[in-house]
């Protein structure tokens, strides 16, 4: 039996796993390879990372990892979680049954892509989420932003700290008459119209296209699509959920713990704070193997 089972092996699921391997814990980490960044070319803000590119850091993050020999790393998806606390059992993809005293669940979220021309192609290079990612590369530039609810506006006032040319799509939406007047006292035209299609125009630079009006080109385009769990290992298991503007993710407290009683969250699905953040989550994923490793202590 092994002292931890951790699902998701990014950058939150790793974390965990340095901090529970260097506790002389038996951990195994199940992954699939689809970290929801591997669309960035680069990972910025990370301390001693920065500017690398986010396959290359959890690369080395493996590799640093095989020093510890507690530690296996799996390719493999958890099917089912059963069992409670100090006997868990977890299904794989390949038939294997695992059973574990806790579970951290680090599978992440997916960032579900509108259907609009172009915006999937161009998810991670010229359309992103980020400002802290992404924003000093492109500062003092032209940026749109895609509006996706109230928490646009506050995103607006955000982005001042990096450029002073900005574009809002409306995209649709209906925009309150106050949040038009605070947008046009900070010079922040809107774009009224659907948008039908986006171009890129090499690394970064986007062409918005719009079902009326002419066609808007910007340096970046920064957009939030809605998101979902990688999984749905937390729905079968009952876990309880917190609704956020742009999706759902499960409810920890202090200590990363979720509803059920020995099952741990870590990363993006237990993280309210938007926009993601690999420092976030590799801080989150440090807390909870800690965590863990503590409530096993007698």
């Amino acid at each position: 039996m092994d002292d931890v089972i951790i699902i998701g092996g990014s950058f939150a699921g790793l974390a965990d796993a340095l901090q529970l391997g260097r506790a002389r814990r038996k951990v195994t980490v199940l992954d699939t390879g689809l970290p929801r960044n591997r669309f960035a070319g680069h990972s910025h803000g990370l301390l001693g990372h920065d500017h690398k590119p986010p396959l290359d850091i959890l690369a080395e993050a493996r590799r640093q990892l095989a020093r510890y020999p507690a530690i296996k790393l799996v390719s493999a998806r958890a099917d089912s979680i059963s069992g409670a606390i100090d006997d868990f059992k977890v299904l794989t993809s390949d038939g294997e049954s695992l059973r574990a005293r806790r579970v951290i669940l680090s599978y992440g979220l997916t960032d579900q892509m509108p259907d609009v021309p172009g915006f999937a192609e161009g998810w991670g290079t010229s359309i992103v989420p980020c400002p802290y990612c992404d924003g000093f590369e492109v500062a003092g530039q032209h940026w749109g932003l895609v509006w996706s609810g109230p928490q646009s506006h506050n995103q607006v006032r955000l982005f001042r700290d990096w450029t002073d040319n900005l574009t809002l799509f409306a995209d649709g939406h209906d925009i309150p008459p106050d949040i038009r007047a605070d947008l046009a006292r900070r010079n922040v035209p809107v774009v009224d119209g659907r948008i039908t299609g986006i171009a890129q125009r090499g690394a970064h630079n986007a062409t918005v296209r719009l079902d009326a009006g002419p066609d808007v080109a910007v340096d970046i385009l920064f957009a939030h699509p809605r998101n979902k769990p990688s999984a749905s290992l937390h729905e079968s298991l009952g876990l309880a959920t917190v609704k956020t503007p742009l999706g759902i993710i499960l409810k920890v407290d202090d200590r990363r713990e979720t509803s059920m009683p020995g099952i741990y969250a870590a990363g993006d699905l237990a993280n309210p704070i938007t926009p993601p953040s690999v420092t976030l989550a590799s801080s989150h994923g440090a807390m909870a193997g800690i965590f863990a490793q503590q409530s096993m202590v007698v």
